[in-house]
């Protein structure tokens, strides 16, 4: 019996360094890399290359989405002063995993699932709420999975530094970016 077809949402080459692993098991999985919210245009490129690479250490089908920067700035008009993880982030994940969503839709995928959890710095509630309520709208099912339980984080930053990909030091939007070099001085 064939495995159950899955587009996993990935933001880097991090966050893709092990949820793959942990999916592979049950799911025919393919990489999607929709983030038109990273800032600056070369961030884009140096974080899709890291994916790829592991996409490809895991022997699975990568795709890249359109970079629609723009599309993303009208998605989160209104919140630049909004914090990390506050309104502006809901808006941000709901923005990708929507297109995400509609490309799986579009192409037969009958499962998402997303890297994001994985990561300390993202909320894993408003990650599932959101994907949830897109599997809804969409009428693709949605895998929510807290993907730093196991030690996860800590072992896709391992397994990325000793992959030598990039890994980069701001969540990846300007207004993450900015707040970043500000607090380097």
């Amino acid at each position: 019996m064939p495995k159950p077809r899955l587009l996993l949402h990935v933001c880097c080459g991090v966050c893709s360094s092990y949820v793959p692993e942990r999916l592979l098991p049950d799911f025919d999985v393919t990489v999607y890399y929709e983030n038109s919210n990273l800032y600056p245009s070369s961030e884009f490129g140096r974080r899709r290359d890291a994916a790829k690479t592991m996409a490809d250490r895991y022997g699975v089908t990568f795709l890249e989405a359109p970079y629609e920067p723009i599309a993303w700035t009208r998605s989160v008009a209104g919140m630049a002063q909004e914090p990390e993880r506050g309104l502006r982030c809901t808006s941000c994940i709901r923005f990708r995993l929507d297109r995400t969503f509609a490309f799986a839709k579009e192409n037969g995928f009958g499962w998402v699932a997303t890297t994001l959890s994985v990561s300390r710095r993202k909320d894993v509630a408003t990650i599932n709420a959101i994907g949830d309520g897109l599997a809804d709208l969409h009428g693709v099912e949605f895998l929510g999975r807290d993907w730093k339980k196991g030690n996860g984080e800590v072992i896709s930053q391992e397994r990325a530094k000793a992959a030598g990909i990039y890994r980069q030091d701001y969540c990846g939007c300007v207004y993450s970016f900015v707040l970043r070099r500000q607090r380097d001085g």
